[in-house]
């Protein structure tokens, strides 16, 4: 009797699980298909980096994508060697394009300009340049004041609004706001992320948002991040 009652209890888990695989495939399966509506939200594109790898520009622009960022210096040091490559197929495929610069508050704002300077032209054509924020400094090999960085991050984005030759927008993430608050204190246009849910936690309204981080497209491989511009 406890044999066969373990083989029961041993089917009910099985049969359990694997009705928890088919819904979470299910959900896995949707949230790839998912964009805001476009009634709502008409101008619609990517962020794109090294993690995802090769590009279908031209599907990309199929798929409703009007527009691409794309991730080109990081720090004082790293930058995406394929820029120039994606920024070439983004334009050849219609699509408006940009540069982000991802901000590391254990570093000076002059040298990382100067690597964002390195890769991206001062081209009238590109879209305003980002700064992205969504480090803490806990990780810095020496100790760094939160106004020691909110001062090297205002210098960065005048440095790189200087290169441009127009504003730049600041991209925050939550966990960055939560911990400085300086969403209220930079004026500069946002770009903040939240899957399905318009993001809020900045205490202002943003320009743009990263509403899907893991959007298949038809003719494509892997992934992209998904956004959306307000009007």
């Amino acid at each position: 009797v406890a044999r066969k009652s373990g083989r029961l209890i041993s089917r009910i888990l099985g049969a359990m699980l694997l009705a928890a695989l088919v819904a979470g495939g299910a959900l896995w399966w949707q949230l790839g298909q998912w964009t805001p509506p476009r009634e709502e939200f008409p101008v619609q594109g990517v962020e794109w980096g090294l993690e995802e790898g090769a590009a279908n520009w031209r599907a990309l622009a199929a798929n409703g994508a009007s527009f691409a960022y794309l991730d080109a210096s990081d720090g004082a040091f790293a930058k995406d060697a394929t820029f120039a490559r994606h920024l070439a197929g983004a334009r050849e495929a219609g699509l408006a394009v940009g540069a982000v610069h991802r901000f590391d508050p254990c570093q000076p704002a002059d040298p990382q300009a100067g690597n964002f300077a390195t890769i991206v032209p001062r081209d009238g054509e590109l879209l305003p340049p980002v700064v992205e924020f969504d480090r803490a400094q806990e990780a810095c090999p020496q100790t760094i004041s939160d106004a020691a960085v909110e001062s090297e991050l205002t210098t960065l984005l005048n440095q790189i609004e200087t290169h441009a030759g127009k504003p730049a927008i600041l991209k925050l993430s939550a966990e960055a706001e939560a911990h400085f608050g300086i969403a209220t204190r930079i004026e500069r246009d946002l770009w903040l992320s939240r899957t399905y849910r318009q993001p809020d936690y900045a205490g202002r309204p943003w320009t743009l948002w990263t509403a899907n981080p893991y959007r298949a497209y038809e003719g494509g491989e892997g992934t992209v991040r998904w956004v959306v511009a307000r009007e």
